[in-house]
């Protein structure tokens, strides 16, 4: 009778079997962290697309300001306007950005990534009600649900670093 060995099998991304859907799954994870870490990139820096150098973040403009004044007409309008250029909500805003873009392209701790993204893409949506060309459904809503099917499937384990010892052993970090 032979031996068997009972320890788990660690997968590696190589040596792992994937389907197409986790390379879908993989591109859908990297494309939205890239829009988050974008957006933090250009506020910090001012590169002239969604935000002029004169209004860049290193350059004393605040990243908040220019869509929560935005929103004063909007059914929530005066909450959000309210928090439009503070520091806090600026600082805030900035790490959830930074935080997001980095943990979804790397594919380590998407499930905390998609739990914040969610949060602030919500707080997004709220904040532009009445929507302007559907009475309930824009790209915030679409992007939250992708990142809960990012979180569901696992997708940093696809072209992502979710192989790693380490993060297979800490709950926290998938």
């Amino acid at each position: 009778m032979a031996a068997t060995d009972s320890r788990p099998v660690m997968h590696t991304g190589a040596a792992q079997n994937r389907r197409p859907v986790d390379y879908v799954w993989a591109a859908a994870r990297i494309s939205i962290g890239w829009i988050f870490l974008w957006a933090f990139l250009d506020k910090t820096f001012g590169w002239g697309f969604a935000t002029p150098v004169e209004r860049a973040w290193i350059n004393g403009g605040s990243p908040t300001t220019g869509f929560l004044k935005g929103t004063g007409e909007n059914a929530l309008g005066g909450f959000f306007g309210s928090l439009a250029g503070q520091a806090w909500v600026d600082w805030l805003f900035m790490a959830g950005l930074l935080g997001v873009g980095l943990a979804l392209i790397l594919g380590i701790g998407t499930r905390i990534a998609a739990g914040a993204g969610t949060a602030m893409l919500l707080l997004m949506w709220a904040a532009e009600l009445p929507l302007a060309n559907n009475p309930f459904i824009d790209d915030h809503i679409i992007y939250s649900i992708v990142l809960i099917g990012l979180a569901l499937t696992g997708a940093g384990c696809t072209l992502g670093l979710g192989n790693l010892p380490i993060v297979q052993r800490t709950p926290w970090l998938k």
